[in-house]
């Protein structure tokens, strides 16, 4: 029987909610997902409960913090000067702001507060800190 491996293709459908049901991230409605094991599509500690498992079958995981998403990290949580920005950012409370690292990458950071001179800027992933549940249905394996 075919069952995922680590160097697997997928053809999938999944959804992320946190235990209280708010959803995160699902394909369940569109047309499913496909993904390349072990080429960072799907965070890796995501990807290690997938190994083993077969096509044609819905599963469903509650991930501790650790096994998912990991610990809310407070020293990625940083008060910027507004005047170290990127001139012309857009900035509102409460949403997520897009960064350029030196090297050309991009990460998000959640901007909690802002005042006149500074931003309250989380880098923690959203879902940091929070247990969730993962549900899969592998439709297809090559």
């Amino acid at each position: 029987m075919n069952t995922v491996r680590s160097d697997s293709y997928l053809t999938l459908h999944y959804r992320i909610t946190t235990l209280d049901g708010e959803e995160f991230l699902s394909t369940f409605d569109m047309s499913p997902a496909t993904l390349q094991m072990g080429s960072g599509q799907l965070a890796e500690n995501l990807e290690s409960v997938l190994i083993g498992l077969s096509a044609h079958e819905r599963f469903v995981f509650e991930l501790e913090p650790a096994q998912a998403f990991g610990e809310h990290n407070p020293r990625l949580v940083e008060r910027l000067a507004l005047s170290s920005l990127p001139a012309g950012m857009e900035l509102k409370e409460n949403s997520v702001v897009e960064f350029t690292a030196p090297n050309g990458a991009s990460f998000a950071g959640f901007l909690r507060e802002l005042d006149a001179t500074h931003g309250l800027f989380d880098f923690n992933h959203p879902l940091a800190g929070k247990t969730i549940r993962f549900e899969v249905e592998i439709i297809g394996i090559m």
